[in-house]
């Protein structure tokens, strides 16, 4: 099977879709599968990568993690011609996501879309900023989006019950993106520790990620500090990199805590695992995840977990079995996780740790991208039916204009949405 992924961000940018697309390009090439991934060039890009077509972009456009592409270079289409893909797997609505709607109806082929993101969550990235009437606009788009496609991947259960109450009306399934679990059995928490300077018999509260606003980290430090602050042997390990650094710089320094704060910057492969095993509890607080990565990366290294319920967490974590699941954003909620947790035995640890290997096998990598590819063979059975009967250059011609005319509907309807919320908000008044 060849395989077109799109995107709109990619290696060596770090985040969620990013991994996301490598991790499955990988294995599916280990099942035996072809890929070209297809996306924006991003300073750092090797200069020769296999499988991989960049085009030109404004790259990490308004501070967020991924590029605006330029207009479509003339041999991205010779590169297709070449390839021949049987489908077209776009893991944005916008930008490549219009590209590749393009692509799969300028050559007859099926058209998937993974729902990654919670776009109205990351509007703070793009002016004219975060407004009601600019997530009603982006809600519309990529609901309007997923309806043009063949079949939509929400990355989670509750990600799809959103979806489906939006509108989207396409076929529709809940895959994870899933994880190596033997990439994450066995790692060197001691010597993490070590390299940090936090001591061997330390209760450490980890949290791993990109470091951005929409990820609640105020929050969350708030609440660590709090618990911190009558638990002498308790300390705070951060990995990731991101412009909340600093506000959590400045909650522990406010309460006298920076010496038991280890900010261990992006750690990858190796590193990263020794770094979920130099953890007691991990933390998170995030409401943006569609799906949770790194709650089963923790899992898979038997780390317990405390996370706010919310769309992504609620999957993973299992109250009272994995982890505790914290109902609402309060601090003191938080804190009481962390008391319980902390104040267990060394057997009742033993337990909770097991239990988070146990749960984990579900986010097992070959499983998901079984699931996948699945999906795809059915899609590709289906087109070529299809295309006995409409295989003809006019047909696939005319199927292109069909597919121009509903990008200008989403677009059109988008905006009509939000006129008209204008209008009853101005009847109001």
């Amino acid at each position: 099977m060849r395989i077109a992924m799109v995107t709109n961000t990619y290696l060596p940018n770090v985040g969620g879709v990013a991994e996301s697309v490598k991790t499955f390009t990988e294995e599916y090439r280990r099942q035996g599968e072809e890929v070209l991934v297809i996306c924006p060039e991003f300073e750092g890009a090797p200069d020769k990568e296999e499988g991989v077509v960049r085009v030109p972009a404004i790259q990490n456009f308004n501070g967020s993690d991924f590029s605006v592409r330029l207009p479509i270079p003339l041999y991205l289409h010779d590169t297709l011609d070449e390839y021949q893909p049987e489908i077209i797997h776009t893991h944005h609505p916008f930008l490549m996501g219009d590209t590749a709607a393009r692509m799969a109806a300028s050559r007859g082929l099926p058209l998937v879309f993974t729902h990654h993101t919670m776009y109205e969550d990351y509007l703070h990235y793009f002016p004219p900023g975060d407004s009601a009437k600019l997530k009603r606009f982006v809600i519309e788009m990529a609901t309007g989006f997923a309806n043009l496609c063949d079949h939509v991947i929400a990355p989670s259960e509750s990600i799809g019950e959103i979806l489906r109450a939006r509108g989207v009306e396409s076929p529709l399934s809940a895959v994870p993106t899933g994880i190596r679990l033997a990439d994450f059995s066995k790692g060197s928490g001691e010597a993490f520790r070590k390299d940090l300077g936090i001591p061997d018999r330390a209760f450490v509260i980890g949290h791993l990620g990109r470091l951005a606003p929409e990820k609640n980290l105020e929050f969350l430090a708030e609440a660590v500090s709090e618990y911190m602050l009558d638990q002498p042997n308790a300390h705070f390990l951060v990995a990731g990199k991101g412009e909340s650094e600093e506000t959590i710089r400045d909650i522990f320094y406010s309460e006298g805590l920076s010496e038991r704060l280890h900010l261990a910057g992006v750690v990858k492969e190796q590193r990263k695992t020794d770094c979920y095993h130099a953890m007691d509890v991990f933390v998170f607080a995030s409401h943006t995840e569609t799906q949770g990565m790194v709650l089963a990366e923790s899992l898979a290294c038997g780390v317990p977990l405390i996370a706010v319920d919310a769309p992504g967490a609620r999957e993973v974590v299992e109250d009272g079995v994995n982890g505790i699941l914290v109902k609402e954003d309060r601090p003191s909620l938080i804190v009481e996780a962390l008391k319980r947790i902390g104040s267990m035995n060394d057997g009742e640890k033993k337990d909770l740790g097991e239990a988070s290997l146990k749960t984990v096998q579900p986010y097992s990598l070959e499983s998901t991208a079984k699931k996948q590819l699945e999906i795809y063979r059915t899609l590709i059975g289906e087109s070529f039916e299809k295309h006995d009967l409409e295989s003809t250059v006019w047909a696939r011609s005319i199927e292109q204009i069909r597919v121009e005319w509903d990008l200008f509907v989403r677009t059109a309807a988008a905006m009509g949405t939000v006129i008209q919320s204008e209008n009853s908000e101005s009847e109001e008044e």
